[in-house]
């Protein structure tokens, strides 16, 4: 147990910025279900199991990797917005027809 009201973590310069780099793979929404459902926890995460077998897990290095979810998220989240607002254009255009044919 600890108490403090600071503490600095100094971790090697791999900060999860390279999320958004052009040339990383985010993995389809697919292959992340398939993988949770085939290893019962998110990608590059240690399990329950790895923790308990290490006897914990550093935290620096566990903030960088939660950090890099919370990265990888953000762009899911950025993806479906956009799937979103063409599905909405699509419905909008389609309720424009059906409202012409229904008037004719």
């Amino acid at each position: 147990k600890a108490i403090c009201e600071e503490l600095k973590i100094q971790l090697s310069p791999n900060w999860p910025d390279y999320v958004f780099n052009s040339d990383y793979k985010l993995m389809s929404l697919e292959e992340l279900e398939k993988s949770i459902i085939k290893n019962k926890h998110l990608p590059n995460i240690p399990s329950a199991a790895d923790i308990t077998a290490d006897k914990g897990f550093e935290v620096g290095e566990m903030n960088r990797k939660l950090l890099e979810k919370v990265e990888e998220l953000t762009l899911y989240i950025i993806e479906l917005n956009k799937k979103n607002i063409e599905l909405n254009k699509e419905m909008t255009a389609i309720k424009s027809d059906l409202e012409k044919l229904s008037n004719k």
